[in-house]
């Protein structure tokens, strides 16, 4: 390629290096202009430069499958500098991943071990039911919906990815998982929903599907997993994904609705799509076993045991003697919006602290955690990926986990989110360690009757998929449904943020009744209008507010 000097000369045009590819990935990312993030980058880290989990994680597989390069989640969401990260990315290694068009090297119908968390999941699912251990996202989709094409996306969504042709059974020696070699996605046409007087039509199909669950995704023998669409009026259709958390994860289902859609419009396009076996589940595996054998998480347990012994392992939020003796991991949720006012305010402090809106929202539900709890100091288990390669960001798999963000709350505004910001990047880098190993660890076993060490939850369901997508001549906009399960005393979920921001409480129910589940989401409201109407400099510890319910409830919007 040749370009031209000031006066019109021809000159040859230097290719560009790997790190300044991987600046405009970023820039064209986080919306930065590419001229101008390069000066930035060298003295910011990622989060102050408006990156999250999310952009985080799109970015190493941008980064994976144009350039070839690996990236490190846990350093990009650190304090180094963010071209400094950059600098350090390396070369994915040869054969890494299943190249397109290559098929499984393997039967697929023998037995393989579980992978990592499978089975807690699966036997959470003994003792609660299949709705407890169930999530749905669904897609709103308007517009003319071509069944056949429909069902042509599903297909080819199941023969990449063996992750959803994964059913579980017994063995002699306990659980375990078979990869069936063909697989039709179930596709359910439910009947028309019947919505009341000023109901939703969505809460409503939802409220259905919370009833069908076990008839539609729980078969024994096959992929717990299922597709139901309800129609909801003329061009407007409800189409649900029905997930067992021990075969998808919170980054799969983003990744699966992508992929669905996109497929969906090449099908009524007359466009060919992609059919290529991946075998990522056994990368997962394959990570795992390394992991145990390298003796590296004996080394990262140790590490993260001397962090946690300064933090309480019980945090209580509640003083009304209804836990019951053995968490039963049912549960319900509060709906409840911030308003365009809040939420302008909560992107402002954002900006000025240099830390992303969900860090201000996890530093306001720790507040009101600790403000509850009477802790200054204390862990909020937060969803992260365990998906460091580019080959492990394309595979449906249940990679994630909850693992403990270490919360201190003292200091002035900035200061405290600034604090939450490290510790999040610091705790990614412990995502492969086994909570409860590690509370064990710790001195805290034996207590059934609540989660161990992470009572308190939080979730930004917001960064891994946009409100809406465009798919052919079909507009998307995603619905987050709730089934009747939770993993937490009391968890908080951004489910949508941008011009109308949605939350979600979800709580025990042996835990909180409703009406208390709505007084804690209206003290966490007052938390982040306390920390978004600061100065920076104001110390955490003064600012307004108090615990025990002196906050209005949050008024629940279903």
């Amino acid at each position: 390629m040749r370009g031209k000097t000031a006066h019109g000369e021809a000159t040859p045009m230097q290719t560009p290096t790997p790190l300044e590819q991987l600046l405009d990935l970023a820039a064209d990312l986080l919306g930065h202009d590419r001229r101008t993030l390069p000066a930035r980058a060298s003295g910011s880290p990622f989060m102050t430069l408006g990156g999250g989990l999310g952009q985080a994680m799109r970015l190493q597989a941008l980064a994976g499958e144009r350039l070839e390069l690996s990236l490190d989640i846990p350093q990009l969401l650190g304090p180094v500098p963010l071209s400094d990260v950059l600098a350090r990315a390396v070369a994915v290694p040869q054969g890494a991943a299943v190249p397109r068009g290559a098929a499984p090297d393997a039967a697929g119908s023998g037995p393989r071990e579980l992978l990592p968390g499978q089975l807690a999941a699966l036997t959470a699912q003994q003792y609660t039911g299949a709705a407890a251990v169930h999530r749905m996202l669904s897609a709103e989709l308007t517009g003319p919906l071509d069944l056949g094409a429909l069902r042509t996306a599903l297909d080819a969504l199941s023969t990449r990815h063996e992750g959803l042709r994964t059913a579980f059974g017994p063995s002699p020696r306990g659980p375990v998982r078979r990869v069936l070699d063909a697989y039709a996605l179930p596709l359910v046409v439910m009947a028309k929903v019947t919505a009341g007087p000023g109901e939703d039509p969505v809460a409503a199909a939802h409220a259905r599907l919370v009833v069908d669950v076990e008839r539609l995704a729980g078969h024994p023998e096959r992929p717990p997993l299922a597709f139901a669409l309800t129609r909801l009026a003329a061009d407007r259709h409800l189409l649900t994904f029905l997930y067992h958390e021990a075969a998808v994860d919170c980054w799969s289902v983003s990744l699966v609705w992508r992929e669905l859609l996109a497929d969906y419009a090449r099908a009524v396009g007359s466009r060919p799509l992609d059919r290529s076996g991946r075998r990522g589940s056994d990368a997962v595996a394959r990570r795992a076993e390394g992991l145990d054998r390298s003796g590296a998480l004996r080394a990262l347990a140790a590490q993260r045991i001397k962090r946690l012994r300064d933090f309480p392992a019980v945090v209580e939020l509640t003083g009304s003697g209804r836990r019951p003796a053995v968490f039963d991991f049912r549960g319900d949720r509060v709906l409840f919006g911030l308003g365009p006012a809040l939420r302008e305010a909560v992107d402002a402090t954002a900006a000025r602290a240099g830390v992303p809106h969900a860090v201000v929202l996890l530093s306001a539900w720790a507040l009101t955690a600790g403000r509850r709890s009477g802790h200054e100091r204390l862990l909020v288990g937060t969803e992260m990926p365990r998906r460091p390669t580019a080959e492990l960001m394309g595979t449906v798999a249940p990679c994630s986990a909850t693992v403990p963000v270490c919360c201190e709350l003292e200091g002035g505004v900035d200061y405290f989110l600034r604090g939450v910001a490290c510790e999040f990047g610091e705790a990614l880098g412990y995502a492969d360690l086994d909570t409860a190993a590690l509370a064990r660890e710790l001195g805290v076993h034996g207590d059934r009757s609540r989660p161990s060490l992470t009572q308190v939850a939080f979730a930004a369901c917001d960064e891994l998929l946009p409100e809406t997508l465009e798919a052919g001549p079909l507009t998307s906009r995603f619905h987050h449904g709730h089934l009747g399960g939770t993993t937490a005393d009391a968890t908080l979920r951004v489910l949508r943020w941008g011009a109308d921001p949605l939350l979600s409480l979800e709580f025990a129910s042996g835990v909180f009744s409703r009406a208390e589940a709505a007084e804690l989401a209206g003290e966490l409201r007052g938390c982040v209008e306390a920390l978004t109407g600061a100065d920076g400099q104001e110390p955490v510890e003064d600012l307004p507010g108090s615990a025990g319910g002196a906050r209005t409830p949050a008024m629940p919007m279903g």
